[in-house]
């Protein structure tokens, strides 16, 4: 069994001069498990937050130069490591800025790849097959390389292993058609060499994938005669110089007469690969999917369309799967488990439905906590919903239709009867999840054909279930909005976990245009504010941690009106008024909470009027306020907005409309109090700065082991 959950995009991709896509070099592991490093195939590195999807870092190489292979984070001292021109090695940290400032080596050698490991010094696969970890190579840059392979032998692909404390490095290469494979020992230094063939044909390998378990490497290599090999690799081969590796055939694609040129494949767990770029049956022929197979049943699981057109690229890592297509790069969440023979035919049969059905599970209904709810209706209630069969062993796209053909043609209110009994359970599986998104996306069709059609309680017990998503339901939140249900839209950014940046700014727009007096009547949740928020509810504000008084040069260079403020003061130095009332702060809060991606999200704001700019800014400025004075360390509220989501969203605005608000007279006390505050702070980091040695000092004094009840120790600095 296995699934491919709904995909958000991580990044976009860098165009060549040509027009065509570059695609990215790489994508590494980073700190942890929901941080990676994207390697773009120009001269960019980029530390991206996936969960976030937001960058953290980036750097380039200056004009001219290129980075040559993905960027790597070692594993023992937390640096970043690359090659830009194939023979300058980078090192640097997250603290640094430019990229020609850090450390930098020049080799003797072009170097084909750089690999990882998480407790072991990173390993350097020179172009001609010679192997050295990264200390030995820093201790004489410009030590001599031999040559490994062949005239005219090519690498094609690497990975690395730990095996036992030792790393291992796996790489193929190709020469006139003929393929090869080489297993770099260190520890000692041993190479073993492999002669793995071709297919014949045409036929030869394209992408490969490898794990390592019970001191066996297991290669699976894609033909682009749509075959999927399987080769064992023994660490501990018997037989000294070249060997033949044998192979088994896993899985043959449907690729027809054609042959695949932009595919690749990566190893899952349980028995499950995954594929980008071929067809998975030969009626389709379509190329632009991303399927995952399961190997033991040769049976298709899960597959998702790519729009724009796949480049043949895909990575794996703590359990996503990376991909590009279009114009993005997109990461995708997948699982799997070990699979019967029953569950894989299943999922054949189910290969037909439409494509929000990732999963291949066969539903079974009793694992739903439903009582005979029909049943105790009161008398003369429909009793649609009981077509549901709670005891049948009916495939889950039987039992939606039934469901989705019992609310078809039929009131409102005996559309919230019909779901009641489903709604009123909330199973963890799967399969639930399926059924709202059908249910839903059911629901938007009727509501866009019907006007008058519009079953909002139904709508909200949905979102409410936190099951859904924009990419299963694009036209949820939109309809939210064309009716201008302010709670449905709040439900929506509460619980949808990839809404797109121009949707988020379409939801902003609204909420800034809609007037306080016409959201009197509106229900909306109102966990993220607190009493104090609302129209007339002032604060004093107060310095976070530093309040000095600015000297006159610290002030703005040009005297702005209305600025009856002491040019001496700070941002912080107000006494603010909350500029909306507190539902309207319910739903803003909700938009400043919201996950997005800055390059994507700036386009779209630059849609909005400079007063609603001003008025969001304003709102900004207090809720800052409100969070960083010396009492207000938090704002108040379950889903209150933090200080750092705050001070983003006033970057961007600043990006996004700068010029606007320069020349709008009625941003200008806004914009010289923004200039003090920034002063401001630029004066408390500079003051931290000038003891930032000092404080370190202090930690490197050794401690005496024990301290009576009262010392003098005089402590010397220099």
């Amino acid at each position: 069994m296995a699934a491919l959950y709904e995909g958000f995009t991580l990044c976009g991709l860098a165009a060549g001069q040509s027009g065509e896509n570059w695609g990215i070099l790489g994508i590494e592991p980073g700190r942890d498990t929901d941080h990676v490093i994207v390697t773009g195939a120009g001269s960019t590195v980029t530390v991206y937050k996936v969960s976030d999807q937001k960058p953290l870092g980036s750097w380039a190489a200056k004009q001219g130069q290129a980075v040559t292979c993905p960027a790597v984070r070692h594993g023992q001292t937390g640096e970043y490591v690359a090659v830009h021109d194939s023979k300058v090695l980078r090192i640097w940290r997250d603290e640094d800025i430019n990229f020609e400032k850090v450390f930098k080596a020049t080799l003797s050698a072009a170097v084909s790849r750089i690999h990882a490991l998480p407790s072991s010094e990173p390993l350097v696969l020179f172009q001609r097959g010679a192997v050295r970890q990264l200390d030995a190579l820093l201790a004489a840059p410009q030590q001599a390389v031999e040559d490994v392979l062949s005239e005219e032998e090519v690498i094609r692909w690497s990975s690395c292993f730990l095996e036992a404390e030792q790393p291992l490095l796996l790489f193929s290469t190709e020469k006139s058609g003929e393929c090869f494979l080489y297993l770099q020992k260190l520890n000692p230094n041993v190479l073993h060499k492999y002669n793995i063939g071709s297919e014949g044909k045409g036929g030869c390998p394209i992408g490969f994938t490898a794990t390592l378990e019970n001191k066996c490497i297991t290669l699976m290599c894609l033909y682009s005669n749509g075959c999927v090999y399987k080769l064992l690799v023994s660490l501990h081969p018997s037989a000294e110089g070249e060997q033949h590796l044998p192979k088994s055939l896993l899985l043959k694609l449907p690729v027809s007469e054609r042959v695949l040129r932009r595919a690749a494949i990566a190893s899952l767990e349980e028995g499950h690969i995954a594929i980008v770029g071929a067809p998975p049956s030969a009626s389709t022929g379509h190329r632009d999917l991303l399927c995952i197979w399961n190997t033991n049943f040769q049976t298709l699981q899960a597959s998702k369309q790519l729009a724009g057109g796949a480049y043949g690229q895909l990575w794996c890592n703590a359990g996503k799967l990376y991909v590009t297509h279009g114009k993005v790069l997109t990461v995708l969440p997948y699982r799997c488990e070990k699979s019967s023979l029953a569950a894989a035919l299943g999922k054949l049969k189910q290969t037909s439905t439409q494509e929000v059905m990732s999963s291949p599970s066969v539903l079974n209904w009793n694992s739903f906590p439903y009582e005979e709810v029909a049943v105790q209706q009161r008398t003369g209630m429909r009793t649609r919903s009981s077509k549901l069969n709670l005891k049948s062993q009916a495939t889950l796209s039987t039992s939606i239709n039934h469901m989705l053909e019992d609310i078809k043609g039929v009131s409102r209110e005996e559309v919230e009867e019909v779901l009641e009994p489903f709604l009123s359970c909330s199973p963890v599986s799967p399969q639930f999840q399926l059924c709202l998104a059908y249910i839903a996306v059911e629901l938007l069709k009727r509501c866009k054909a019907d006007r008058g059609f519009y079953p909002q309680s139904v709508l909200a017990r949905l979102a409410q279930t936190g099951r859904l998503s924009h990419s299963s339901c694009p036209r949820f939140l939109m309809l939210a909005l064309e009716k201008r249900d302010y709670f449905l839209a709040q439900l929506c950014l509460q619980h949808f976990p990839d809404i797109p940046e121009a949707v988020v700014c379409a939801c902003l727009k609204a909420f800034l245009s809609v007037a306080d007096a016409d959201l009197v009547r509106v229900s909306v949740d109102l966990d993220g504010v607190s009493v104090m928020e609302g129209p007339g509810q002032s604060l004093e504000g107060v310095q976070n941690g530093f309040s000095p008084v600015l000297l006159e040069e610290d002030s703005c260079d040009v005297q702005l009106t209305p600025p009856k403020l002491d040019q001496s003061s700070s941002w912080t130095d107000v006494s603010l008024t909350c500029p909306v009332g507190l539902k309207k702060s319910a739903l803003l809060n909700e938009i400043i909470r919201s996950s997005y991606s800055e390059s994507f999200l700036l386009p779209h704001l630059k849609d909005l009027s400079a007063q609603q700019v001003i008025l969001f800014l304003q709102y900004l400025q207090y809720l800052y306020v409100r969070s960083s004075g010396d009492v207000y360390t938090q704002l108040p509220g379950l889903r209150a907005p933090t200080i750092t989501q705050i001070v983003d969203w006033v970057s961007l605005l600043l990006d996004a409309h700068f010029a606007v608000l320069v020349m709008a007279p009625e941003a200008k006390g806004l914009l010289a109090q923004l200039h003090r505050f920034v002063r401001s702070q630029v004066r408390l980091y500079s003051e931290l700065g000038k003891i930032q040695g000092t404080l370190q000092e202090l930690g490197k004094i050794n401690k005496a082991q024990e301290i009576g009840l009262y010392s003098i120790e005089v402590i010397e600095l220099f």
